[in-house]
């Protein structure tokens, strides 16, 4: 048996208004929320967050990594090996990206189910568009990470009972290296070329997996092009409490993390015996078909997708924007800081990105705030920084940034959790390391 062994996601706490955009831009916006990613955060801190809390609920170690982005952080660099750091995996497990597509994340789930040993699959996006798009308003910020093995691995959650795939090459949707945001060809186009593509694949999977359309429990449906996702599900032939909301309304569509954000919430759902399909729509289309075990409820644990959905705080249009890129504002009045050492890095990988320290790791544990400093004059992309001084629960104390929180929310004896953030870029280089944020209800 080989299937889900574990599974965790990131949905950042920032949610923009869609309401807030078309006075503004003059156009675009609509009715919901989308997560946006702080501008501490990229595609790389979110995979992070993800597997973090896939691994949390099992004692199994991936013997690889996988990282499927379409936002990566670097090109010409493994992104894949700072995840890898982060979590502190052993120097033998691989880590490697697949950038460029939503399709992406299906190429890395397929080469897990194909494998022998563990694999930890990591996806996760910032979607951006122009001011006022389509894209700008649809889209959404996450990533999500599962565990695939066998059952001599751990414990497995949903096993995988069938798979297709359908390719055919035309163009729906593009961005050249550099361009800030997407393409797409007249939408009609996409849905007559899709729709036949996903029909052909959940036929064969379905064959596969010795089900019909009717034995689905929950259908999940991905892919950037809504209107070929619409009609593929109205095509299905699956039960109407069988579809899976796909949190447009809430999260809006995180890309390469859409797959992988979405099957995780059917797992949270699912019962033993239930039969979950995965169905993405990019450049294809590929299907997946899963089937919960006795062990589904056992395995499920907080925060879940809709704990996250439902502790979300609130940004500005303006501050998303300034986050983005897209509104220049007054930098901070303060030198910029210097890119970061590359060797001097290479010296503190352990404290650097794993936050290991002689007497252990503080990245997975809570901590108490002692005192605080609200600094309006330090150097920061959205100012003010807050400063903290955490006594860790296992007796060490440590001053650090906080994140995710209003100054006027920070109290003494605050609890917090560790982060793993992007402190600034210089000359390209991130600068990752460690920043505390709240406990609220959907950690704890």
């Amino acid at each position: 048996m080989r299937g889900i062994l574990a599974w965790g996601t990131h949905v950042p706490y920032a949610r923009l208004d869609r309401t807030q955009i078309a006075p503004v831009a003059g156009g675009g916006g609509g009715k919901g929320t989308r997560a946006v990613a702080s501008y501490d955060e990229d595609s790389t801190t979110m995979a992070v967050e993800a597997a973090r809390r896939a691994l949390r609920t099992t004692s199994t170690s991936p013997q690889s990594l996988c990282f499927a982005t379409t936002s990566p952080a670097y090109l010409d660099k493994t992104n894949a090996t700072a995840i890898h750091a982060a979590l502190r995996l052993d120097r033998q497990v691989p880590a490697y990206d697949a950038i460029g597509s939503v399709r992406s994340t299906m190429a890395t789930l397929a080469a897990a189910i194909a494998a022998s040993k563990p694999v930890l699959v990591t996806a996760s996006d910032l979607r951006t568009g122009r001011p006022g798009s389509a894209d700008e308003s649809s889209g959404g910020d996450a990533a999500a990470a599962i565990v695939i093995g066998g059952d001599r691995d751990g414990t497995v959650a949903a096993e995988i009972v069938g798979q297709a795939a359908a390719t055919e090459e035309f163009l729906d949707r593009w961005r050249a290296p550099g361009d800030a945001a997407s393409k797409v060809w007249e939408e009609r186009f996409g849905e007559t070329k899709y729709l036949p593509l996903a029909t052909e694949a959940w036929k064969l999977a379905l064959e596969a997996a010795g089900a019909e359309a009717a034995d689905i429990a929950h259908l999940v449906v991905a892919g950037l092009h809504e209107r070929a996702c619409t009609a593929f599900i109205r095509a299905a032939g699956v039960k109407d409490d069988a579809i899976l909301d796909r949190l447009s309304s809430t999260v809006g569509n995180p890309g390469a993390a859409q797959p992988l954000l979405l099957l995780a919430a059917a797992l949270e759902r699912a019962h033993e015996g239930d039969l979950i399909a995965l169905v993405t729509l990019s450049d294809g289309a590929d299907v997946v078909v899963f089937k919960a075990t006795a062990e589904i409820q056992q395995l499920q644990r907080k925060p879940s997708v809709s704990d996250q959905i439902e502790s979300g705080g609130s940004v500005s249009y303006g501050r998303y924007l300034a986050w983005r890129g897209w509104l220049p504002v007054e930098p901070p009045r303060r030198p910029e800081p210097a890119r970061p050492s590359a060797s001097a890095a290479g010296r503190s990988t352990e404290w650097k990105f794993g936050l290991t320290t002689v007497a252990g790791t503080l990245a997975e544990q809570g901590g108490t705030v002692t005192t605080f400093t609200v600094d309006k004059l330090a150097y920061s992309p959205s100012p003010p920084v807050v400063f903290a001084v955490v006594d860790f629960d296992d007796g060490e104390r440590l001053p650090i940034e906080l994140t995710d929180v209003a100054a006027g929310e920070v109290g003494i004896g605050m609890r917090v959790e560790m982060t793993f953030r992007r402190l600034f870029t210089a000359d390209g280089i991130a600068n990752y390391f460690w920043k505390a944020r709240p406990v609220r209800g959907a950690e704890s």
